[in-house]
């Protein structure tokens, strides 16, 4: 394999192909923010704007300013996003909306966690790019939110009955490891120690169930299995992606052993997630084989293939993995594939089960500038040090 060639290929998909799609088809120049729902050649065709989208998206461009060069337009493009999420993105205490008019107007109340999440990323790395203390204040605020929320993430759009079936969730405890370090600048250090401790406990001792050697998405509050919908549930992708937070974390605390953990439980979900049929990986299924309730379940989605490119070109730069590195080459010949669209920029995010496009979409209402660059990012820099 070669890895100057490979990581030339992924570097110029991102700077040359990807950033520039949505540099020039997303930004919204009389109302500020983003467009996120675009065709296939980039043109908008709904202009609400929802927030987890919107923070991503000033993240992105912040990181890149912040990580591969000063470039003054993406600076740019990255701080007239963070305006328009201070100024219309939140009820006026970082309680943060789920959707918003093109204008602004709130949409969809502040149910969902995940638009928290990404307006602290968004607000961590703008304050970085631009010095800004407003936008490191609201960084901090929204993460302390999100920390008093850990327990009950809905709060009072909470459909679940009360005492009856309590479950906790993957999702949470998996982003606050990435988004732990992500606002490192903010945070105190023994906070930020305790935290990490907190979500690596989490995600490597609760949700990962050595017994099944699966990660699961569900589990009661006292951590057991739950013989549910939601408690078989697994999400292969998901489990991946937290893998190459784990790995980030272990070599930030400079600890092999969980960075090996880590790289072998990518594996196993992987493994267990690839369909033998027709290639490429499940979005969900069943951990004892019964039909899951996602009529999606058998559809190849974008970003658990990107994800998972990441963890196995880690875990193999970090452990020399042979096995990482066999999954890493499967998948890119499948993302590469099936993926990229070879005709206009930017990637095709869904597909049915047999490969083919089920959705010509660039962007949408969960698709958006996010997973393919960052991930065409965290490959290149990764390849580059395979390089030295």
């Amino acid at each position: 394999m070669n890895f100057k060639k490979l990581s030339d290929q992924y570097k110029d998909e991102l700077l040359n192909n990807v950033v520039p799609f949505w540099l020039n088809n997303s930004q919204d120049l009389d109302f500020g923010g983003y467009y996120t729902c675009l065709d296939r050649e980039g043109r908008v065709f709904d202009t609400d704007k929802f927030i987890w989208l919107q923070g991503r998206e000033v993240w992105l461009f912040s990181m890149l300013y912040n990580q591969v060069e000063q470039n003054p337009e993406w600076l740019k493009c990255a701080v007239q996003g963070g305006e328009f999420l201070r100024k219309f993105g939140h009820d006026g205490n970082l309680n943060w909306y789920f959707s918003l008019t093109r204008d602004g107007k709130p949409l969809i109340d502040p149910y969902n966690i995940f638009s928290y999440t990404f307006a602290t990323m968004a607000f961590g790395q703008l304050s970085k790019a631009t010095g800004n203390q407003e936008y490191a204040r609201m960084a901090k605020q929204t993460f302390d939110i999100i920390l008093s929320k850990v327990d009950n993430p809905k709060g009072k759009w909470d459909k679940t009955h009360p005492g009856t079936r309590s479950l906790k969730n993957f999702a949470l405890p998996m982003i606050l490891c990435n988004l732990a370090l992500e606002i490192e600048h903010l945070l105190d250090p023994a906070f930020l120690q305790q935290t990490i401790e907190t979500c690596i406990h989490e995600v490597m001792d609760v949700f990962y169930r050595p017994e099944l050697g699966l990660v699961v998405e569900n589990v009661t509050l006292d951590g057991q299995l739950s013989d549910t919908f939601e408690g078989r549930l697994l999400n292969p992708g998901h489990a991946i992606e937290a893998m190459w937070f784990i790995m980030d974390l272990g070599v930030r605390l400079n600890r092999p052993e969980l960075i090996e953990k880590a790289a072998k439980i990518a594996v196993q979900m992987v493994e267990y997630g690839w369909d033998e049929k027709y290639g490429g990986i499940f979005y969900f299924l069943d951990r004892l084989g019964h039909p899951t309730q996602q009529l999606e379940w058998d559809q190849k989605l974008w970003w658990v293939h990107i994800e998972t490119l990441i963890s196995m070109l880690k875990g193999y730069q970090l452990t020399g993995s042979s096995d990482c590195l066999k999954w890493f080459e499967k998948v890119h010949d499948y993302t590469w594939s099936h993926f990229k669209d070879p005709e206009y920029p930017e990637w095709f995010g869904y597909l049915d089960r047999r490969g083919e496009v089920l959705l010509p979409l660039k962007g949408g209402k969960w698709k958006g500038c996010f997973h393919v660059p960052r991930g065409l990012y965290q490959i290149w820099k990764t390849l580059d040090k395979i390089n030295g």
